[in-house]
């Protein structure tokens, strides 16, 4: 597997990681733990060593599985979780308050059976928390040894300026992919500009761009994809354009649709890695191949020509969640 640092931290992750929420939280099919363990130790046998968690999946069970998963690995991986999101009263809320940040960095490391996390996210900002103050608690673990790395997930440009000037962040990680383009507006000069690497989540967009999900697809009550805009019939529909576009550059690559579409996130920048998540040992080995398939310039050239003719259809979250993003 080639290597890739984040930015200018230093820190160097498998170009393709593997994002863990899927494995037992928020989609219909999910793994028994045995199984889950399992699939992330065979990632790290094909040479993944970067792994996305956090402490609302599950919640604190993706992190248990994860820690016990990698735990025989531990010197040779990387592990990302992430902090600022409790449950209150069936609802999820962010929290970034200092005593909060402490107790979730303790149940983290419990969870994860580790002594230090390598990446700790702030999952969503916390508009009644200044990012100073977050910054400041990151500043303390990292002198503390508890995190050796901080990031910030889905925030805007002006919150990675303030955090960035307090404590250096080494990543940001945002969604990302042909059908969620929006950080290539402000997101991605920011962080080329202060030397910040960057994590694309649902790179897949959650699933679609393997190729895998038609125009007639349901989802369960207990899949989040049955309460996205993106996701209802008409926007299934109107979106297999793209599809068509990622089949077409797939057979002229002798590749498949998730690959071009892993491949064509990693000829951005080089300081990129996308964090797919799959259930499935022979989708794993299909997105770790996407590392050795390379687009040149003027097949991105072409790719992009395409898209920007192309127009997605339907939201990417519900309102509320959406609100949650970009502050």
């Amino acid at each position: 597997m080639r290597k890739r640092q984040l930015g200018k931290s230093g820190l160097e992750v498998s170009a393709i990681g593997f994002g863990c929420m899927g494995l037992n939280f928020a989609y219909s099919q999910t793994l028994e733990k045995k199984d889950a363990i399992a699939l992330l130790r065979a990632a790290v046998e094909r040479g993944v060593t970067f792994f996305d968690t956090a402490e609302l999946y599950g919640p604190f069970t993706n992190e248990e599985l994860v820690g016990e998963a990698l735990k025989p690995y531990r010197d040779r991986v990387v592990i990302a979780t992430k902090f600022g999101i409790k449950l209150q009263d069936g609802k999820q809320v962010p929290d970034s308050s200092p005593a909060r940040i402490r107790q979730s960095v303790e149940g983290s490391l419990k969870r994860l059976s580790t002594d230090v996390i390598d990446l700790y996210y702030q999952h969503r900002v916390d508009a009644s928390t200044p990012i100073e103050d977050v910054a400041w608690v990151m500043k303390d673990l990292i002198r503390e040894g508890k995190i050796k790395h901080w990031g910030l997930s889905e925030p805007g440009v002006q919150t990675v300026r303030r955090a960035h000037a307090v404590q250096p962040v080494t990543t940001v990680e945002n969604e990302y992919s042909m059908w969620w383009r929006r950080p290539e507006d402000e997101m991605l000069p920011v962080l080329e500009e202060l030397g910040i690497g960057f994590v694309p989540y649902s790179p897949l967009g959650k699933g679609f761009l393997t190729g895998s999900i038609g125009k007639d697809a349901e989802f369960a009550k207990n899949d989040f994809r049955s309460i996205v805009p993106r996701f209802t019939p008409d926007a299934l529909a109107a979106n297999q354009v793209l599809l068509d576009l990622l089949r077409d550059v797939a057979a002229q690559k002798k590749a498949t649709p998730a690959q071009i579409a892993l491949a064509w996130l990693l000829g951005q920048k080089p300081w990129i890695v996308p964090i797919p998540g799959t259930t499935k040992l022979s989708r794993l080995e299909e997105n770790i191949g996407a590392a050795d398939l390379k687009l040149a310039p003027d097949d991105l050239k072409r790719i992009d020509d395409a898209l920007n003719r192309i127009t997605i259809m339907g939201g990417r979250y519900p309102e509320e969640l959406e609100r949650r993003t970009g502050l």
